[in-house]
């Protein structure tokens, strides 16, 4: 058994993957052969992720909050505090906070055998909603 008494600083999410203000604390990413990694993502109002998908796929645990959620080529989803979502190993998907409200999320997902735990697409296109 390991404690974690200290963790890695807040960073803020790159201009690159997200739109407005996000935080990002990692919570959890233990040695190998575990690839468990776990985030808090605190979404500013209005702000979200560009398009990306997980090779093992992700959970979302909303825990406070209201937000938005979409897969490609599906409908935009509320989520607020309480709710959990899962992707699908490799469906592309954007989320974040709604138009009005703070949103803060962990995130859960597995690493690749390279370490990777997300492949980044487009920040923006057609099917983001124009709040």
């Amino acid at each position: 058994m390991r404690i974690t008494r200290q963790r890695p600083d807040t960073w803020q999410g790159p201009p690159e993957n997200f739109t407005g203000t996000v935080w990002i604390d990692e919570i959890a990413a233990p040695p190998l052969p575990s690839r468990l990694r776990m985030f808090t993502v605190r979404f500013a109002p209005g702000a979200r992720t560009a398009w990306h998908r997980h090779p093992y796929g992700q959970a979302l645990h909303v825990r406070d909050g209201e937000g938005l959620v979409q897969r490609r080529g599906g409908d935009v989803e509320p989520i607020r505090a309480g709710d959990t979502v899962w992707v699908e190993p490799g469906e592309w998907h954007w989320h974040g906070a709604g138009p009005r409200t703070f949103m803060t999320h962990l995130a859960v997902c597995e690493a690749a055998e390279d370490g990777t735990t997300t492949e980044w697409g487009a920040l923006t296109g057609p099917e983001y909603p124009t709040a």
